[in-house]
């Protein structure tokens, strides 16, 4: 698509933050986690936030997420003000419309991968197929196999394949491949580039790793609790393309 086209083309916001902030007490000590933070986040888009520890980039996402709240400010979820929300609400609003994937798989020992979707599938409004979701992140010979089985790459798939078997709208990823090695973080990230492209899943990946950045549409600088800059990639990269 060419930029005028694409300016032609009206970009549909799925999250409207403004004058986000929020403020840990420890104490006496008062943590600012985020200081005002003003934010679009648009439907099928795949983004990165990009900071240091301490950036304040896992708060941001966990109050997207309805895993937190936020102390002052807004976040707007389509018509829905989540800064607003009751704690039924937020919990409907994660069950339903949003799926999680974090830098420990945190898969049930005892089940296989299979069934480890499964338990998802069954409390969804709308899921897909486990057997579906298992093949889209690269994993249908390894349906009956047990965590202690599969490799770190291959256990982040299954979270990753349990995330988006309820058909959520939007996936949130916390330090995706943190544990895992450049080669198999590879093919992790290949594994949500496709939901996002094949699905039109918004998808926000955490990273301290700068490399990362190349292959999202967008990338935004996170420092000390502030956005320092939202850039845009002409060109992005898949994830084979990536080195670090």
């Amino acid at each position: 698509m060419t930029k005028k086209a694409r300016a032609a083309v009206k970009e549909e916001v799925i999250f409207k933050v403004s004058g986000l902030t929020k403020v840990y007490e420890m104490g006496e000590v008062k943590v600012h986690a985020l200081r005002g933070i003003d934010l679009e986040l648009y439907a099928g888009e795949l983004v990165v936030l990009l900071g240091p520890s301490g950036s304040g980039k896992s708060t941001l996402l966990n109050i997207l997420g309805g895993l937190d709240t936020a102390t002052d400010g807004h976040v707007t979820y389509r018509s829905k003000e989540l800064t607003r929300a009751t704690e039924k609400e937020l919990t409907e609003y994660r069950r339903f419309h949003v799926g999680f994937v974090f830098q420990f798989y945190n898969l049930i020992p005892s089940l296989t991968a299979l069934e480890n979707v499964e338990i998802v599938t069954e409390v969804a409004k709308r899921p897909m197929k486990p057997e579906d979701a298992l093949s889209i992140v690269g994993l249908s010979e390894r349906l009956e196999h047990f965590p202690t089985q599969l490799s770190g790459g291959e256990q982040q798939r299954v979270a990753i394949a349990r995330a988006i078997s309820k058909n959520p709208e939007v996936l949130l990823c916390d330090e995706p491949i943190g544990a895992l090695d450049s080669e198999t973080g590879i093919v992790v990230l290949e594994a949500l580039e496709r939901v996002n492209r094949e699905l039109k899943t918004t998808t926000v990946i955490i990273t301290h790793n700068v490399d990362i950045a190349g292959m999202a549409d967008r990338v935004i600088h996170l420092s000390s609790g502030l956005i320092s800059e939202i850039a845009r990639n002409a060109v992005k990269k898949s994830p084979k393309e990536l080195h670090w």
